[in-house]
């Protein structure tokens, strides 16, 4: 049985830091991608960043380069999400996914939710300012 748990999330302010966590477990991910996307309340969810499982090759979206890192730990299979100058605007529920993603250059597919075949179950992340 395939499980995603995600863990790191909180109450921080304005500038603070954060990493999420993301344990995965119940099967081979190697020819994988591990996302984070993130939903706040009445909004859809949206991509954030992802990692190839294989090689480490990244992928953000526009609005977290520079404040986002995605890294993995292969002999823990688990995926980090470091996540600095935080602001309001982070507030959201963070969800974990794996999916298969093509060899080669990242690029939109992985920003969407119906490549992902696994998904968390959140870490609510709450920016106060």
């Amino acid at each position: 049985q395939v499980q995603l748990v995600e863990s790191g999330g909180g109450l921080v302010q304005a500038g603070d830091s954060l990493r999420l966590s993301c344990a995965a477990s119940g099967r081979t991910f190697s020819s994988y991608a591990m996302g984070w996307f993130r939903q706040a309340p009445g909004k859809v969810r949206e991509f954030v960043a992802a990692i190839r499982w294989s090689d480490g090759t990244t992928y953000y979206a526009d609005f977290v380069k520079g404040r986002f890192a995605i890294t993995r730990d292969n002999a823990k299979n688990t995926v980090y999400l470091q996540m600095n100058s935080l602001a309001p605007e982070d507030t959201a529920t963070y969800y974990c996914a794996a999916g298969g993603v093509p060899p080669g250059p990242p690029g939109s597919r992985w920003r969407a939710p119906g490549v992902y075949d696994y998904w968390g179950q959140g870490t609510q992340v709450t920016v106060s300012s």
